[in-house]
């Protein structure tokens, strides 16, 4: 587990060592090296101490996954090494570039190892993903609004980017609202992406949310998830721990391993 000493990482150390199928082996941080990290989870001594992340500790602990939920500016380079380690990578860590994503593709396939990435491991918001998908092709007009812990480091975040990707494969690139509108103040119309806006929201008391509002005559449609606690992210986050040694080069989104 990299990130361990994170609020997702801690939840993550806890739902593999529920889990009888799994076993946790090491864990990497950039801080409280030397802490055990089910103590530091909030649970019993595990045994298992926070280090720093090195191909000579992949090697050591024998891992065969590599669980990533880090920052955008480290999980390139933890995956890269996973991956040149032998060990398949699963990456929750929002952030990284098309460019990147490629890159971490190609590394796969060269080494011939599973690699997994998912902008959401959320079962509900995969499937708000794909209802806002199915609504798209008879409601073009769309706006995405997606709400988070003022925390969070990117913006928009990948559930948001995911679902404007989703739904331009489904309908034409379109200017919406009024062709003379114009902004008073600069982003107040949200992020463009082909013609759809995406808002974004970071305030304390969130967690993760996302809302998509179609709009037709005479009605609107809103489709929206909500997360109230990291415990939602589990399920998805082992059951890709269980299938990425079985994939062949990288795999991207939770909806292809359900």
């Amino acid at each position: 587990m990299s990130g361990a000493s994170g609020k997702m990482g801690r939840e993550v150390v806890k739902a593999v060592i529920a889990d009888n199928e799994l076993q946790l082996v090491g864990t990497g941080d950039v801080k409280f090296w030397g802490a055990d990290a089910g103590e530091l989870a909030g649970i019993e001594p595990v045994g298992v101490v926070l280090s720093e992340l090195t191909p000579e500790v992949l090697h050591a602990c024998k891992a065969q996954v590599l669980i990533d939920f880090t920052n955008p500016q480290s999980v390139l380079k933890n995956c890269k090494l996973a991956l040149e380690s032998g060990v398949s990578p699963v990456i929750g860590t929002t952030g990284l570039t098309e460019d990147e994503i490629e890159e971490i593709r190609a590394l796969a396939e060269r080494v011939n190892i599973g690699a997994f990435i998912a902008p959401n491991f959320s079962i509900g918001a995969i499937l708000m993903m794909k209802f806002a998908q199915d609504a798209a092709r008879y409601f073009p007009h769309v706006e995405i609004i997606e709400l988070h812990h003022d925390q969070k480091l990117d913006a928009p975040s990948g559930t948001g980017l995911k679902t404007a990707e989703l739904i331009a494969n489904v309908r034409p690139s379109m200017t919406q609202g009024n062709p003379d509108e114009y902004e008073k103040l600069p982003g107040a119309r949200g992020g463009d992406f082909k013609g759809l806006r995406i808002h974004s929201v970071r305030l304390p008391g969130l967690v993760a949310h996302q809302e998509v509002i179609f709009g037709g005559l005479g009605q609107t449609l809103s489709i929206r998830h909500d997360a109230y606690n990291r415990e939602t992210y589990m399920p998805g986050i082992v059951h890709a721990a269980k299938k990425v040694t079985g994939l062949k080069g990288l795999v991207v989104g939770l909806d292809n391993i359900l």
